[in-house]
């Protein structure tokens, strides 16, 4: 049987002091398992670290958002061939040792998406803000509301695909509040999706952007983005 082709996407916006510390853990992973580094314009050495560091890299003439950056990666795989795409944040968030377990349900067959959830077990042990656990408790009713589906963990950017995910986030996948939008648009495609849990960590490098204006901000948006994402047809061909 053929050994299927792993990558690890990797967006990074100014992540220049947590970049090594990522393509290292993903290197001391079991698998074999390429990378690419997406630069989303970033104004640090991130792409000048990420070639030292021997991976593949795509540099993006100005910032795109994490939508943008995790769409060129997508396509990034698709033009390579990939059978499956593991998106792993750029600061140092994400675990590679849980990869395995991220992957296994699309190996098995029967799925074509799989999201990586904080929050699957009760004694989870992940904690985070408490503005940010609210949100995501709204996010997750709303989107069950919206979807029919039941999802633990809606903002978790630690996700994996498969080969026919990949060809439709390629063509079609939100721009402005991915994580919890893409849930309605893998249902518009009809795409098989699934949590399991993983462990994460705080960011080991850099400043995180969300303060409480900005979280109030990003409730009332993402919430229009939602009703509009769940009325949007999917794309011919796709």
């Amino acid at each position: 049987m053929q050994r299927q082709r792993i990558i690890a996407i990797v967006p990074a916006y100014n992540e220049a002091a947590s970049l090594p510390h990522v393509v290292r853990d993903l290197r001391s992973s079991a698998l074999d398992i390429d990378i690419v580094v997406v630069d989303d314009g970033s104004k640090d050495d991130t792409s000048a670290i990420a070639r030292r560091l021997g991976v593949a890299v795509v540099t993006l003439p100005f910032n795109l958002g994490i939508g943008g950056a995790h769409q060129t990666g997508f396509q990034y795989a698709v033009e390579w061939g990939y059978d499956i795409a593991v998106q792993f944040d750029g600061d140092g968030q994400h675990l590679a040792r849980e990869i395995p377990a991220l992957i296994a349900p699309i190996e098995a067959g029967g799925v074509d998406v799989v999201v990586g959830s904080r929050f699957a077990i009760k004694e989870h042990g992940y904690r985070g803000g408490r503005t940010r656990r609210a949100g995501g408790v709204m996010l997750s009713t709303l989107i069950r509301l919206l979807s029919g589906h039941v999802y633990t963990d809606v903002t978790s950017g630690f996700r994996a695909l498969n080969a026919r995910a990949l060809h439709v986030t390629a063509a079609d996948y939100p721009q402005d509040f991915p994580e919890p939008e893409s849930l309605l648009t893998f249902r518009r495609y009809n795409l098989r999706v699934s949590e399991v849990h993983t462990a994460m960590q705080e960011r080991v490098g850099g400043v995180s952007s969300i303060t409480l204006w900005r979280s109030a901000y990003y409730m009332i948006k993402v919430t229009l983005a939602l009703c509009i994402e769940r009325l949007r047809a999917p794309l011919r061909g796709v």
